[in-house]
């Protein structure tokens, strides 16, 4: 059958590898093209280096697709089957195009030319996790550069020494990546200048951690509206900072694991997919630890916006404004948390709406409690006005009494 493709997924992306034509046939009719899923070329990323000559010689010959996958692309993929391989993680299919580009069936026949080389599939995958973790890295770099944060200029401020020496790394790892796109590998005069560098990134990650730690611990030790907004807008700035070192350590080490495939590919192929695995789990780790961290202080920020909430009428100007530092802040965890692809977990990712939620019930409690004001102030008034009446009402009453007790005496004298 003619326009035959292969699929290869390891769950995190897609690869399509098939005529060129067919291939992007196939990714608009499927509506895998779209900007957000942003596919990238395999032969132009690596060139003509060991990478590809492993891969086979198809990814050369033919267009070579890689598509991150979402959970909506995912699903538009899994109609086709794609059955697991003998590879731990990675699933494939060969696809055709009866005659329709609407009809894109499963094949049981094919070239199958990664499909029949357990080898070449394993390099596929190795390639795979490569591109997934570039993606990881382009999102980060758009991150800094959206929210404007210069991640060297906090480094420089600080006077610990691990972050100081975390520029160096910076310095090394982006020598070692240009000279990889360049030369195509990794030799091991490129590895041996920066496999130390991993050490150092731990480090500061483990410090940008605890700050954050630190920053949601002081947020709950906070009681007192005034207090608990000052630190709130504390929390907000330092928040960002910590965020922003978070963001350029799990760059930096996906550039190391990235190098690092590289090297084991020509070092020691038949290591390759163990190694991917096990940078794979190291990755999962990570993420988990930065989850953790951020979820806990969104949780902190949160309650804290509930304190604020709660006694609004008291402080309507200072509980605003824990409620925004607050909102500001979930925000800004979850923008990381999408670039890194961290599946928040229910208390985070209904955090924003939560804060909305507050934000409106303090603008109700405000607009109640303003007519409650209003409503004790006429209440006073007519207490006042009811006041005067009855006053006015017993000074007659005694008047007339008075006047009558008067006219009495009188009248008993002239009697």
């Amino acid at each position: 059958m003619d326009n035959e493709i292969q699929l290869i997924s390891d769950g995190d992306g897609l690869v399509v590898i098939g005529n060129e034509t067919d291939v992007e046939c196939f990714l608009v009719s499927e509506g895998l093209s779209s900007k957000d899923l942003r596919p990238k070329r395999l032969k132009s990323v690596f060139g003509s280096g060991a990478a590809v000559t492993q891969a086979g010689s198809d990814i050369a010959a033919n267009s070579a697709l890689w598509v991150k996958l979402t959970k909506e692309s995912a699903q538009r993929v899994k109609k086709f089957g794609l059955m697991e391989s003998k590879t731990p993680g990675i699933s494939h299919a060969m696809v055709g195009k009866p005659g329709s580009i609407k009809n894109w069936l499963q094949i049981e026949k094919g070239a199958g030319s990664f499909l029949t080389n357990p080898a070449r599939l394993a390099s596929a995958a190795g390639l795979m996790a490569q591109l997934s973790m570039q993606q990881t890295m382009d999102e980060i770099t758009d991150y800094l550069a959206r929210i404007d944060e210069k991640v060297d200029d906090v480094l420089r401020a600080q006077k610990d020494a691990v972050l100081a020496r975390m520029i160096g790394v910076d310095l090394v790892i982006e020598e070692a990546m240009t000279i990889r796109e360049q030369v195509g590998r990794v030799s091991e005069v490129t590895w041996s200048k920066v496999q130390a560098t991993p050490a150092t990134i731990a480090d500061t990650q483990a410090y940008a951690l605890r700050q954050l730690d630190a920053l949601a611990e002081k947020v709950e030790h906070k009681s007192k509206i005034g207090d608990l907004a000052t630190t709130a807008k504390e929390v907000e700035s330092k928040a960002q900072e910590w965020l922003a070192v978070l963001a350029r350590c799990f760059q930096l080490q996906d550039a190391v694991a990235v190098l690092e495939l590289d090297r084991v590919l020509d070092a020691d192929p038949d290591e390759l997919d163990r190694h991917r695995l096990g940078l794979r789990a190291a990755r999962q780790n990570r993420l988990d630890l930065i989850a953790r961290s951020t979820e806990r202080l969104v949780a902190r920020m949160n309650a804290a916006a509930g304190t604020a909430n709660a006694k609004v009428l008291l402080h309507p100007t200072k509980s605003p404004a824990v409620v925004q530092s607050t909102n500001h802040v979930t925000t800004r965890v979850h923008d990381l948390h999408g670039r890194l692809g961290i599946e928040s977990r229910r208390q985070s990712s209904e955090a924003r709406r939560w804060v909305d939620a507050a934000a409106e019930a303090r603008d109700k409690a405000l607009e109640t409690g303003a007519k409650g004001v209003d409503a004790a102030r006429n209440l006073g008034n007519e207490s006042l006005d009811r006041a005067s009446s009855v006053k006015g009402k017993i000074s007659s009453g005694i008047a007339e009494r008075a006047r009558r007790r008067r006219g009495e005496e009188q009248r008993a004298e002239e009697g």
